[in-house]
């Protein structure tokens, strides 16, 4: 089991179903905070123009209440288009006035190429994998 579907099944997780035409249902989950500091915000399905209204609201809806760090996990996302990309620049951009240190972790080779070829991965951390991140120290207080 990966720590993406550990953070989705676990019992404070709130599941949003998006409908996403002719491409089936995607989901957002919320996961509580897995560790002090952070917040991880696990993303399955598609990133798609008929899914970021939606996304949008949930990720700034969860960006509200996110600890210091807030993660969001992709390694389930099958698809990215550039409406997906517009949600995610504009929630690190409300994070920073928030306060609030954003990263991306754990995409998939289709939205990686998607941020290297847009030149947007200079504008996110981007971590390979979830696990560190997740458990990295935050250097705040327990």
């Amino acid at each position: 089991m990966t720590v993406g579907l550990a953070l989705a099944a676990a019992p404070s997780t709130v599941t949003t179903a998006l409908s996403t035409p002719g491409r089936g249902p995607a989901e957002v989950s919320m996961p509580a905070p897995r560790r002090p500091g952070r917040t991880v915000v696990a993303l399955h399905g598609n990133l798609d123009i008929a899914a970021a209204p939606a996304l949008r609201e949930h990720l700034i809806g969860t960006l509200r209440h996110s600890a210091r760090i807030m993660v969001v996990d992709l390694s389930e996302v099958a698809f990215c288009d550039t409406a997906g990309l517009a949600v995610l620049l504009g929630t690190q951009r409300r994070a920073q006035r928030l306060g609030v240190t954003l990263s991306l972790a754990a995409p998939r080779p289709q939205v990686a190429k998607l941020l290297r070829v847009t030149g947007l991965e200079r504008n996110f951390t981007v971590h390979a994998g979830l696990y560190p991140v997740v458990q990295a120290r935050t250097g705040l207080a327990a």
